[in-house]
Parts: C-alpha cells; sequence; structure tokens
C-alpha cells in the first residue's frame, strides 16, 4: 500500500469526532504551528504521522513488513458506534464486544510507544548503524518500556462509560495510563471512543483472559475528571473536539511553548 494511502491507526476512533452537520469534518489544534483548524470530509488528513508497528506479546517476532496490531474492523467499527450512541444493545454479542475493546487496547498501546519510538530513530540516526540496526536497536527500546502491558491488561476488568455530559478531547497519544500519569497513581487504563464516551480498565485481581464488558451511563467522570486536561498536555502533533472552544486553552499552552503570541497560531 502506498505511503499516502494508509489509513491511521487511530482513524476508527477519529470518525466519532467528525462534525456532520452542514460541514462535514473535524476540527483539530494542530500542534505543528498552534493553529485551530477545520479538516474538511471524514479523512482526517492532519493525523499522517508515520507509525512504527512493535509487536508486544510473549515471544513476538518483529516483522518490519507488519503496519499494525490485527484489528476486525467491521466489529471494532460498531461497538465505536454503539458507545458513541449510548447503545450497548447495538455493539453486537458479547463476543464481538469483548474482541472489539481488545482492538481499542491494542490501537492505545500502538499510539503510546510513537513518541518514544521517534525520538529512538531520531537518536539512533546519529549514530554509525545500518538501518535494520537501527530498528531493531528501536524495538528493544519500546519491549523495554512496554513488555508485558499487553499480557497484563487482557485481565483487566474494562467498563465503557457513556452518556458524558462534556466531550472528550483525543489526541495522537489518547491512551493514558493513570497508574504511571497520575499523582497519587490511580489503577486505570483509559482510551477516549468518542466525544462522549471512554474505555475505562481496572485489575480483576482474576486470572482469566474472559470477562464481559460493562456498560455504565456516566454523568461525570469521578477520578477521570482531569482526562481532558491530561489530553491536551500529551499532546504534541494533534489535538481533536467537538468545538474551537474546547482548543482555546490548549492552543494558548502550545503558543506559548512556541515563544509566539496566541493570535499569531489562530486562523
Amino acid at each position: 500500500m502506498a505511503e499516502q494511502d494508509r489509513l491511521h491507526p487511530l482513524r476508527p476512533l477519529l470518525k466519532n469526532w467528525i462534525w456532520e452537520h452542514g460541514r462535514v469534518g473535524t476540527r483539530y489544534l494542530d500542534c505543528a504551528d498552534g493553529a485551530i483548524k477545520f479538516d474538511e470530509g471524514k479523512k482526517s488528513h492532519f493525523a499522517a504521522e508515520k507509525y512504527t508497528y512493535v509487536p508486544l506479546g510473549k515471544d513476538a517476532q518483529d516483522n518490519a513488513s507488519e503496519e499494525g496490531p490485527a484489528i476486525q474492523e467491521a466489529g471494532l467499527a460498531r461497538f465505536l458506534r454503539a458507545a458513541q450512541l449510548g447503545k450497548p444493545e447495538e455493539a453486537g454479542s458479547l463476543a464481538e464486544v469483548q474482541r472489539a475493546v481488545q482492538d481499542c487496547v491494542a490501537l492505545g498501546l500502538f499510539s503510546a510507544y510513537q513518541r518514544e519510538a521517534r525520538e529512538a530513530f531520531a537518536r539512533y540516526a546519529q549514530e554509525p548503524m545500518f538501518d535494520d540496526e537501527i530498528r531493531a536497536a528501536v524495538v528493544e527500546d519500546i519491549r523495554r518500556i512496554y513488555a508485558g502491558m499487553p499480557e497484563q491488561l487482557a485481565l483487566y476488568d474494562f467498563s465503557v462509560l457513556y452518556g458524558l455530559p462534556t466531550p472528550l478531547l483525543i489526541s495522537e497519544t489518547p491512551f493514558i495510563d493513570w497508574r504511571v500519569s497520575a499523582s497519587p497513581a490511580l489503577p486505570f487504563v483509559s482510551l477516549p471512543l468518542g466525544p462522549y464516551c471512554l474505555l475505562v480498565g481496572a485489575p480483576s485481581g482474576r486470572q482469566s483472559r474472559v470477562a464481559p464488558v460493562v456498560w455504565k451511563a456516566a454523568a461525570a467522570l469521578g477520578p477521570l475528571k482531569d482526562h481532558n486536561r491530561r489530553i491536551a498536555e500529551r499532546a504534541r502533533l494533534w489535538l481533536v473536539a467537538t468545538t474551537d472552544d474546547q482548543l482555546v486553552a490548549a492552543q494558548s499552552r502550545i503558543v506559548a511553548a512556541m515563544g509566539a503570541r496566541p493570535e499569531d497560531g489562530k486562523r
């Protein structure tokens, strides 16, 4: 597949942020220039960064030709739409929902290590190394950080919080491990599925890999109330919202980091 034809791994999720009333497209903040922009259409052109796939499973073999985790696209799309609409009955069978959640976690982890991968490639590119040696070093670095996480998360209990009152943000790194990013640490991981729905995982204490996904109508995020702030703080490439107003505060931070005035960064 040609480079320009590849679909962004997070595109299934980004579809839930597409505005389809009148002008069809996505509102986002471009972290490169600090501008709030509107991406016309449904293809998420702004999400164009190159991804590096590193198999994280135990004894997994690296294959540079693999572009990402194996995803059941139809089932994932059905699940994400049901989550956004707040209609669990339309998400599929228990097994299909379980698989869709596994796919969401796989995509979340896939996006989580991209920043480290890009930094590692840039670092090793300065060394007298061949391309295959550079990739091997990058893979080793990523596995050192994320080894064991797929197996660990496979034992988590997952819930879909839907009908949230405040729209969620999403960035190129939407997976949050609250165990290491929050202070004090919280025993959760999360991934926004749409503006009004959040996937949350918590340790189960069980050894079985089979656990039903729980759907919860939520009036608030509770201990995860800082979700949007954390998503915005971690954004380095783009930040997506349902309205321009949601992006203004984040724009100020990003433009300040660029050493420019807010009015210089907004179109």
